[in-house]
């Protein structure tokens, strides 16, 4: 059975929180990546920055939908939702608008769990950790080229 270290990319782009947006952009531009783990300067995996995260930075902000109620007035989404939304549109490094909720596998997680995952929770590329320290990545096309192999 194939496992994560079977198929991980070893060759990891990391970025740090103080990287700039325009920074990062270029690195996944250069480097043909679609997103990095985010490091601090222990080399400890505290997010993880996609191409996602760059296009949901400038596409329009939803303005909320308001009810009036009597002499109140009741945003019906959550505040700090639109607060969140504006952070992301005003953002300048990668610690604005990265994901801090990482999804992490070991060397020894089977591809077949890495692929559960992956459709699961939605997420198209998953660091993967020697405790905190990243060993690898896989994205979707590493599990493409290990149903291949």
């Amino acid at each position: 059975m194939l496992k994560a270290k079977d198929i991980m990319t070893r060759d990891v782009i990391t970025v740090k929180p103080t990287t700039t947006i325009e920074e990062m952009a270029r690195i996944f531009i250069e480097k043909k990546v679609s997103g990095a783990p985010v490091v601090d300067d222990n080399g400890d995996v505290i997010g993880i920055v996609t191409e996602n995260d760059l296009i949901s930075q400038n596409k329009r902000l939803h303005i909320p939908t308001v009810v009036r109620l009597f002499d109140a007035f009741i945003m019906l989404e959550s505040p700090s939702r639109i607060e969140k939304e504006i952070k992301k549109m005003a953002a300048v490094t990668v610690s604005d608008i990265c994901v801090r909720d990482v999804i992490t596998v070991t060397e020894d997680t089977t591809v077949e769990d890495i692929a559960t995952i992956m459709s699961e929770k939605k997420v198209h590329l998953i660091p993967v950790v020697e405790g905190k320290k990243v060993r690898g990545i896989i994205g979707k096309m590493d599990i493409i080229k290990g149903m291949v192999k």
